[in-house]
């Protein structure tokens, strides 16, 4: 039979979790927003409520469009040295004028609840436990573990390899003891290499690019694609079709979505713990 993983439904459980964690702690988050993009204004909203949910206190700080790297970069500099604030999350995409890779490498990798400072990277692929990981892919790995299916020595696609996403959730397999094969946009019969995955995470931004025929009968299916298309959301994966295949499998929207933000309020917790051991 096949079963749904519900992202919303393991979100709430853990942050019922965390907010039992953060009991008692004064725990500060930062979020910075350059310019007007719409979907990160809900991105960000977003994460406000869930940081209130959990007991962290947010402060928000909106910058226009035409904010300069050197004035962006003053702003970091004084957050990472208030005492107040525990993470600082800047919200991606940047406007085109400012240097991302510069921008985020000016962050405090304490203070780095994102995961994305080189720091963090180099942490998370030597296997250390006190590096702060990627949110989507430590939410990926969460949301696999729900299933209760034993990880180890099975075979890991991922079908991907941002730098956000395909390469650490890579990495977090491995730590799991998976097998893991990376596929991109220039590898060689991909549906030959997708039908070995015990577990398949698809990570390539193109809706439905993954298709029932793709999928080994039984696999664990973790969508990580958010595709806007007519107004609506749409995974890399063939939902409707790909969920008579499938083991389990992550619904788009519903799925890794709010299991994101809920490892970035892990990753502030783990932070503010950090700094009050």
């Amino acid at each position: 039979m096949n079963k749904l993983i519900d992202g919303k439904l393991l979100a709430e459980k853990i942050r019922a979790e965390l907010k039992t964690k953060a009991k008692g702690m004064n725990i500060g988050l930062a979020v910075v927003l350059v310019g007007a993009n719409p979907a990160s204004q809900v991105y960000i909203k977003n994460k406000i409520a869930a940081c209130e949910q959990v007991g962290i206190k947010s402060s928000a700080h909106y910058l226009d469009d035409s904010t300069t790297e050197e004035q962006l970069t003053k702003l970091i500099k004084k957050l990472n040295t208030d005492k107040s604030i525990h993470g600082i999350l800047v919200q991606l995409p940047l406007p085109k004028h400012l240097n991302e890779r510069k921008i985020l490498s000016n962050i405090d990798p304490k203070k780095d609840v994102d995961g994305f400072h080189a720091v963090n990277a180099g942490a998370l692929f030597l296997g250390w436990e006190d590096c702060l990981p990627a949110c989507t892919p430590a939410g990926c790995i969460e949301l696999i573990k729900s299933t209760g299916v034993d990880m180890t020595g099975k075979h890991a696609v991922v079908v991907g390899r941002s730098n956000i996403v395909g390469k650490p959730v890579a990495i977090l397999l491995l730590n799991e003891n998976c097998t893991v094969t990376v596929c991109h946009s220039k590898t060689r019969d991909l549906p030959y290499i997708t039908r070995q995955a015990d577990i398949l995470v698809a990570a390539i931004g193109k809706k439905h690019f993954i298709t029932a025929d793709m999928i080994k009968p039984g696999a664990i299916v973790i969508d990580v694609g958010i595709n806007r298309t007519d107004d609506k959301l749409y995974g890399d994966v063939d939902f409707e079709n790909a969920q008579k295949v499938a083991s389990h499998i992550t619904p788009v929207p519903g799925g890794v979505g709010p299991m994101t933000i809920t490892m970035l309020l892990a990753n502030t917790i783990k932070a503010a713990k950090h700094r009050y051991d």
